[in-house]
């Protein structure tokens, strides 16, 4: 995929907030400007000025779901029927609306979509693909696979290879 370049104004000291920010979202604002060598009022601004133009959408506490409940996680591939925009967009607005479903990506190849399901267990998936199947939101065929077990689960974006930066300001 072609790199975008850096229009946005980002510095070194920019991806070193978001660097750290990925990390531990609930850093001080003190702690955020030692660790990326700013006073903090600098370091505030450039912090807002992020949040300002988007690039920082939230702050999220990551759950150790394993220690609250059994569950099953599950990848399915999807193909629709019809590949027009309007079949599209229905099948991306009945995602939109299914909590169980909690990653879902249009992908270019031999499939239309790669869903993340998240289900009490392997019946539950099964009655919700059942119940998506007959709910004509445009579904032809769908692959599943059970995640036996996590390898690599990151929410850490790795920013300073993605942008380009040589880590100094």
């Amino acid at each position: 995929m072609a790199r975008k370049p850096n229009n946005l104004g980002l510095d070194a000291i920019d991806i070193r907030i978001l660097a750290a920010l990925q990390r531990e979202g609930r850093i001080t604002k003190l702690k955020l400007a030692e660790r990326v060598g700013l006073s903090p009022t600098p370091c505030w601004e450039r912090l807002r000025r992020l949040e300002a133009v988007g690039i920082i959408e939230g702050y999220h506490a990551q759950l150790a779901l394993k220690k609250l409940t059994a569950f099953t996680a599950v990848l399915a591939e999807i193909t629709l029927e019809q590949h027009t925009q309007a079949a599209f967009e229905r099948f991306e607005r009945a995602v939109m609306g299914v909590p169980e479903i909690v990653a879902c990506w249009s992908t270019g190849g031999g499939v239309d979509y790669i869903v993340k399901f998240v289900t009490r267990d392997v019946d539950a998936y099964q009655t919700l693909i059942d119940r998506l199947l007959t709910a004509e939101i445009g579904i032809d065929r769908y692959v599943t696979y059970i995640v036996t077990k996590p390898v690599k689960e990151s929410h850490e974006l790795p920013l300073a290879h993605l942008l380009e930066t040589d880590g100094r300001s």
